[in-house]
């Protein structure tokens, strides 16, 4: 199998300033390819360092794909470091990364100096290919067998995220050529509700019976869920993908309706899907959110979906009593005798904002976030939750509730009580629509 490390260069990641997401999406992209990635390195400033671990990179693996370094500062030395390992006898002119660099600094109205034209200097090592959408050039450097004892190759991309994702494809299509890739399929399943270790349990006869071809990772987010990854290698044989499928019917069985979604699913994507209904539908929902402990999450999570505006109408953060009781109309009875983490208070949220704001349904959250704030009755990371239907006929409302309880940090418990909000509305939408 073709072998890749991933290197980034630049102390701002090593010292935390910035998050590396470029390593991320290149094993991505390598992986889809199936090429494996033996290494991930990081990599400070520091020119005889970088030399040292690429060429470890080169000699145990097939592809080194580097990001960062390249700017127009004096900071960035991981050209000439480059040039010293690949033993360039000098630099040469990339006339069209030139160009490109002199077209993006024109329409900033920055005036061309002589840091943005050495940009486009390059060791005699390398062949370039032009970087479209910023001003240093992608470099790949073939290195011979004899130098490493197998035939390697090594690009060098931007560190911009977006520079570096829009290089892929171009390096994608060179690797090809190069070295021999199998194919391989992933598909994922998206499921919630049921905690990685019990789900583990629940299908273990199921992954046990799975053919040597094909491979099950397990993929937990408090917010989406626990992705179920079925990898299938060497899938250029229709028997193979007709088995991944079969495989999948039978992982649907066993799980039901904790599966939402396959891919990119999301719940609040999955509910966008549920509120607007089939692209022919004559009908459409609308939603409205009442929240407490989870302090706008849940919308934050609807209104990141384009297009929300078509079923969401709003949202009432009620963190204080008062607003639970003169903006919401809870009954302030119900407060007294129950308090406001309760089963009672969440259904009165829940039916006081859509009356409020005219939505067929609502959910609705009041709990204990933490640190403090906790009792031994309600303990730090309890948290009610109530989701409901309205009827337009009658004006009466189908309500389901859930009460959930976690240990983690503030943080986490709300992106946990916010995702079980999306889940209990999923759940009831479901329910309607069956």
């Amino acid at each position: 199998m073709t072998t890749a490390s991933i290197c980034t260069i630049g102390d701002e990641i090593l010292i935390g300033q910035i998050v590396d997401t470029n390593s991320s999406y290149i094993s991505k992209r390598l992986n889809e390819r199936g090429i494996k990635v033996r290494y991930m390195i990081s990599i400070g400033d520091d020119r005889d360092e970088i030399i040292d671990k690429l060429g470890f990179c080169l000699k145990e693996t097939d592809i080194v794909i580097v990001t960062g370094g390249l700017g127009p500062t004096k900071d960035d030395i991981t050209k000439e470091a480059l040039a010293t390992l690949t033993g360039a006898n000098g630099y040469k002119r990339s006339e069209e990364q030139f160009e490109i660099i002199s077209k993006i600094l024109t329409a900033r109205g920055i005036e061309l100096s002589d840091i943005n034209r050495a940009q486009a200097d390059v060791p005699d090592s390398c062949v370039v290919i032009p970087n479209k959408n910023g001003t240093a050039p992608i470099m790949e450097f073939d290195i011979p067998a004899e130098r490493y004892g197998h035939k390697a190759v090594l690009f060098s991309l931007p560190g911009v995220p977006f520079e570096a994702i829009g290089a892929m494809n171009d390096v994608i299509v060179s690797i090809t050529k190069s070295f021999a890739t199998e194919n391989i399929v992933h598909r994922t399943i998206v499921t919630f509700g049921i905690p990685e270790s019990t789900l583990a349990k629940q299908i273990e006869s199921w992954e046990d019976a799975l053919p040597e071809y094909m491979h099950l990772a397990y993929l937990p987010n408090p917010t989406i869920g626990v992705r179920l990854r079925i990898s299938v290698y060497g899938a250029e044989s229709g028997e193979k993908l007709e088995r991944l499928e079969t495989e999948i019917d039978k992982l649907k069985d066993i799980l039901g309706n904790a599966i939402y979604g396959e891919g990119e699913d999301t719940l609040q994507s999955i509910l966008s899907r549920l509120l607007q209904g089939p692209p022919q539908a004559s009908y459409q929902e609308t939603l409205a959110v009442a929240e407490s402990c989870t302090g706008g999450r849940i919308s934050e999570l609807i209104t990141s979906v384009p297009g929300c505006s078509a079923y969401y109408n709003g949202s009432v953060t009620s963190y204080s009593n008062n607003v639970k009781i003169n903006v919401l109309g809870v009954p302030r009875e119900i407060i007294e005798k129950h308090g406001a983490v309760s089963r009672e208070c969440v259904e009165a949220m829940a039916k006081g904002v859509s009356k409020l704001l005219d939505s067929d349904y609502a959910v609705a959250t009041s709990g204990i976030a933490g640190p403090g704030g906790g009792s031994p009755e309600k303990p730090v990371g309890t948290c009610w939750i109530a989701a409901v239907h309205r009827s337009r006929m009658t004006d009466e409302f189908e309500v389901v509730t859930k009460q959930v309880r976690y240990k983690s940090q503030r943080d986490i418990n709300v992106q946990r009580f916010a995702a079980d909000a999306l889940n209990l509305l999923r759940l009831l939408i479901n329910q309607k629509i069956l």
